[in-house]
């Protein structure tokens, strides 16, 4: 309990920090619009079927927007060596990687929840009547994006080509669970449910569950070094 209650306050430092600039929730925000502007000029919906590549558009925006966050997370900690200062602060390092990557996984959800309503705007589709299925496919996929970003963040921080690394890294543990994304994407949108897509759906909780808890189990070997 007592590492819980320290990852909420590393939580609520890191959302208030947020709160104060928008820096990363803001950058995140405007990329992820230009780029479904983009994708809504370059396909004629019309004559395409949303629901085909919607899920691979829609990923690919939150993805991205994802890196901007993962990155952004332990630099701001750089600035007055902040990080040194909660390494010495009487805290479990697990508490600190809880916290990050809560305070990642609100942010990214927090973009995604006003991506999607505006997206079916953007692209004509209707989601009415799917957004349970939809929200439930966001939350076990962000999840474990957001738990591997996390660890991935605080090991390139350090690094001088650290905005260079992170994405090589995560993109390449990240690769199952991105499909899996997608494919529970199409499922909901095609049927609104997730009945088409079981298996990917328990292969992002897998992925959830092995990795999320490998990283917190690694993270103050990482932090450490």
């Amino acid at each position: 309990m007592d590492i819980l209650r320290k990852a909420w306050v590393i939580w609520l430092k890191d959302l208030r920090l947020e709160w104060r600039t928008l820096d990363s929730v803001s950058g995140m925000f405007f990329f992820s619009l230009l780029v479904l502007v983009i994708f809504n000029f370059t396909f004629d919906f019309t004559t395409t079927d949303f629901r085909e590549i919607g899920p691979g558009v829609l990923w690919v925006t939150f993805t991205f927007a994802g890196i901007l966050a993962l990155s952004h997370s332990f630099v701001i900690e750089k600035d007055g060596d902040a990080m040194q200062g909660l390494l010495l602060a009487p805290i479990d390092p697990s508490s600190i990687y809880l916290g990050k990557m809560l305070s990642n996984l609100t942010m990214m959800l927090c973009v995604e929840l006003i991506l999607v309503p505006l997206s079916a705007v953007l692209f004509n589709f209707p989601i009415l009547g799917k957004l349970g299925a939809l929200a439930a496919v966001l939350a076990v996929s962000t999840l474990g994006f957001a738990g591997v970003g996390t660890l991935l963040g605080a090991l390139t921080a350090r690094t001088r080509r650290g905005e260079v690394l992170l994405p090589l890294l995560l993109f390449s543990i990240c690769v199952p669970i991105i499909i899996a994304a997608v494919e529970t994407t199409r499922a909901v949108m095609r049927t609104g449910s997730l009945s088409g897509a079981k298996e990917w759906f328990v292969i992002a909780a897998a992925f959830d569950a092995v990795f999320v808890t490998a990283a917190f189990l690694t993270f103050e070997f990482i932090i450490e070094e």
